[in-house]
């Protein structure tokens, strides 16, 4: 069985009449990239702040390595590493000197903090630049010295708010992918807060839909479109050249098929729209594209294309937050 190493529980913030935060429940597994997504105010960051042990639920229960964070936020703040949107250094201070003070807080011995502040500068990109004072860091910079800087003391969870603001295109995809990567090497649990939906797509495991205050839905992308559809159906679109009824007939007799339908040859790409290439959507109770794939092989025809069909993040984004469909928790 997965580890749990996040839990919240029915955690709820409230400021006088205003929920922030409303009855949460959240479970986070070791070793996985969790991103919190939602637009600016949706009550991320108090949730954060929260399971840190800064802000103080109005009820409810965060347990962060199995320790209670309203309880003792001390120890929980010794296993995370917690980077906010914008992070702070002393400027004029190199990149190497904030990471040793780093580490000097969180009581590392110096020949080891400076073995691993060196390690961390190289792994992140910024070992020419370990010497330079992060006042003149760009944003980018700062943001890698950022990662740095709360892995310095080999946390258990890492927790990101919004680390992608303000850097240009290029730097989002560098930065994302030295998140995975770090992720992976270190076996660090990842909580990315962020608004921003194809950047969290891009490296999560999975997803929470936030708003409002309230975790709508919750799961990796498949099960997120399930939810959003409304059925546990699987739809394959298929690209058959040498279709004939004989390639249907074999479709159809599959067990878990319960649709072949031919799409309209306005659909096919302009080198594809010859008598015999067809477009086929085929819908079933199960995920059976690879079955698909070699019934048409089988039947002498030529498969062109496979594509299954799923809602993206951004569709599904959208359809919850104006749609108003029912909350769903998919695990």
């Amino acid at each position: 069985m997965d580890e749990t190493v996040i839990e919240l529980s029915r955690l709820t913030k409230r400021y006088g009449e205003f929920t922030a935060v409303s009855e949460l429940d959240l479970s986070i597994r070791r070793g996985e990239i969790f991103g919190l997504l939602g637009p600016n105010g949706a009550g991320k960051t108090t949730t954060i702040l929260m399971m840190l042990g800064l802000a103080e639920p109005t009820s409810g229960r965060a347990t962060v390595c199995g320790i209670d964070a309203t309880r003792n936020p001390i120890e929980v703040k010794r296993r995370v590493g917690y980077m906010p949107d914008d992070i702070g250094f002393y400027e004029d201070r190199t990149g190497l000197d904030n990471l040793m003070y780093t580490a000097m807080l969180n009581r590392v011995p110096e020949a080891e903090a400076r073995r691993r502040a060196t390690e961390l500068l190289d792994k992140v990109g910024l070992g020419s630049a370990a010497g330079k004072k992060t006042g003149a860091y760009s944003r980018g910079m700062r943001q890698r010295l950022g990662l740095a800087d709360v892995l310095i003391k080999r946390p258990e969870v890492v927790i990101l708010d919004e680390p992608t603001l303000g850097i240009d295109p290029e730097g989002v995809r560098e930065l994302l992918a030295l998140i995975r990567e770090l992720s992976r090497d270190e076996g660090l649990t990842v909580l990315l807060s962020s608004h921003h939906l194809h950047q969290v797509q891009q490296i999560c495991d999975r997803v929470g839909l936030f708003v409002g205050g309230r975790l709508i839905a919750s799961g990796d992308l498949a099960a997120l479109s399930q939810l959003l559809d409304g059925s546990s159906s699987y739809a394959v679109e298929l690209d058959v050249g040498g279709w004939s009824e004989g390639v249907e007939s074999a479709l159809r007799g599959l067990d878990r098929v319960t649709a072949v339908d031919l799409q309209e040859k306005d659909a096919l790409s302009a080198a594809d729209r010859s008598d015999d290439v067809v477009t086929v959507r085929v819908t079933g109770t199960d995920d059976i594209a690879a079955e698909l794939a070699a019934v048409v092989v089988g039947s002498g025809a030529s498969l062109l294309g496979l594509r299954p069909l799923r809602y993206g993040l951004d569709e599904i984004y959208h359809r919850y937050f104006e749609g108003g469909n029912p909350v769903g928790q998919l695990h």
